[in-house]
């Protein structure tokens, strides 16, 4: 080949080299500039802007509330129907996702902030605590370990303490002692880490590496919350060791049974390692005899756990906190503000005496997980305390809470709240077409129509379908018991008044369609 084509041919190649190159930079920031245009995250601008038409929305919800029916009247399945059948390929703009949360999602919500909301129990909200939870969203913070977030670990200890003051608690519950607190999800998980702590005490922390050999007991009242048959079989007790012991004619705990049972199983070779007494039971709102339950206890060396999930709130007041009388002999205790608090779900607060006790029952250390701030013992890690290892900034939403109302502002509102069940009360024991069911301490009024248990089914289910008010239903003495519990952070007197006159209405079409199927010969049982 001539040396001139192969000059040229050279030449050639490296202007192609070149040319390669140049498109090769060129395409590689197209497609920069396109992953910067088209990264698929909301922009903070977009953030902002969107975020104020949420926080709009919330508000303009609240306004409206009371418009909404406070049951869902939604059939099954008819919001997942109205679902698209696949996940978008693209994404949607954010004003059309909000636009499916009004059209789509709010016909099935029941509306448990509504005023009009006397089912179950409370599981408040306000705005406060919606601005903490949003703040605590936005940190994003896994706080496993007090390394991972020391503010996560230490605003909870520090909340926790103010609570002990704040509720007149015992002070061998405050974190600068051997006890301390920590913030759950439920009473449920709660419950479940006590029995748990008790069931190591009692085994000298045997069963954690051999199971149980079926000889643990564990004891609570039959009214007392279903998590704690729950709790046994999660913890491979069994149901068979669990023995729910008798009630008195106030549907609290009779602790002559607990001391008799305990005897029972000690010289039957079992060993009691768990009692559990409520401050509130779900159906009743009954109050266990706390002192002398946690005497016995103290006798028999069995772990007290004391359960107030939403009752214990009231203990904000000084004249409600003789419910609290003989807290001082627990080994653990637990309360909701989530529930009648106006800190949105979740959120329990659990404390123990002994924190060691709890540690070394839950306590996994894997190589991952050392740091120098765990290895100096002066800190606390929560991942010890509880079930999951990791864990929500939740102490944000509770402290916003305490800080915006203040104890005088939740003081007032429990006041209110117990002033307004009491009035329901009230009216109740004076219309000769109903009766208590059992006595009111608190914020629950337990009621029904003489009219048999068909008319009090009847009753519940016209109240409910109207969508006026939303209440449920327990069995006392065997017998069906309508519920109505005063504590959703923005009832006050006109939706209680209201309440009791759709009542009242309702019972007189309930009684009258009941007596005429009675005439038809019709079973209304």
């Amino acid at each position: 080949m001539p040396e001139f084509i192969r000059d040229a041919s050279a030449a050639l190649d490296e202007r192609l080299l070149e040319f390669s190159q140049e498109r090769l930079v060129g395409d590689l920031k197209k497609v920069k500039h396109m992953s910067e245009k088209r990264d698929f995250h909301m922009t903070p601008d977009e953030f902002r802007r969107y975020g104020r038409a949420v926080v709009d929305w919330i508000a303009d919800y609240y306004a409206r509330i009371e418009s909404f029916s406070v049951l869902s009247q939604v059939k099954p399945g008819q919001v997942r129907e109205s679902l698209p059948g696949s996940a978008p390929t693209k994404g949607e703009p954010f004003e059309a996702i909000l636009k499916d949360v009004e059209k789509l999602i709010l016909p099935g919500v029941t509306h448990w902030q509504s005023p009009n909301f006397f089912a179950y129990f409370p599981s408040n909200t306000s705005f406060p605590s919606i601005l903490g939870e949003l703040l605590s969203a936005g940190l994003g913070v896994q706080g496993m370990l007090w390394a991972t977030s020391p503010a996560c670990t230490e605003l909870e200890t520090h909340m926790l303490d103010w609570l002990v003051e704040i509720l007149g608690l015992p002070g061998k519950f405050l974190s600068s002692g051997a006890g301390g607190g920590v913030i759950q999800d439920t009473a449920s998980s709660s419950s479940l880490c006590a029995l748990l702590a008790g069931r190591e005490r009692a085994t000298s922390y045997a069963s954690n590496d051999r199971g149980c050999d079926g000889r643990l007991v564990t004891y609570t009242s039959s009214q007392a919350h279903s998590s704690i048959e729950k709790a046994v079989k999660i913890a491979g007790l069994g149901r068979q060791n669990l023995r729910l012991i008798e009630v008195d004619e106030r549907f609290a705990m009779r602790p002559d049974a607990l001391a008799a049972q305990l005897r029972q199983d000690r010289d039957a070779g079992r060993i009691p390692c768990f009692v559990c007494a409520t401050v509130g039971t779900t159906s009743s709102n009954a109050i266990d005899p706390v002192r002398e339950i946690g005497r016995i206890c103290r006798e028999h060396g069995v772990w007290l756990h004391v359960d107030a999930a939403m009752s214990g709130v009231a203990a904000l007041c000084p004249e409600f906190r003789h419910i609290h009388d003989g807290v001082e002999f627990a080994d653990s205790y637990c309360f909701n503000p989530h529930k009648w608090m106006f800190t949105n779900f979740d959120c329990d607060c659990f404390y123990v005496t002994d924190r060691k006790a709890l540690i070394e029952t839950l306590s996994v250390l894997p190589e991952y997980l050392r740091n120098k701030a765990t290895e100096s013992g002066s800190v606390i890690d929560y991942r010890d305390w509880h079930i999951p290892l990791g864990r929500r900034f939740r102490s944000l939403k509770l402290w916003f809470v305490i800080r915006h109302y203040g104890v005088e502002g939740l003081r007032h509102h429990v006041r209110r709240h117990v002033e307004l069940a009491q009035q329901f009360a009230s009216w109740v024991r004076d219309d000769d077409q109903f009766e208590l069911a059992a006595p009111a301490p608190l914020n629950l009024i337990c009621f029904r129509h003489r009219g048999g248990d068909a008319v009090n089914q009847a009753l519940l289910d016209r109240l409910n379908q109207s969508g006026d008010l939303y209440l449920t239903h327990t069995r006392l003495d065997n017998r069906f018991t309508l519920r109505l519990s005063v504590g959703q952070t923005n009832t006050e007197l006109p939706h209680v008044e209201r309440a009791w006159n759709r009542i009242r209405e309702e019972a007189v079409v309930a009684l009258a369609r009941s007596r005429a199927q009675s005439a038809r010969g019709v079973d209304t049982v």
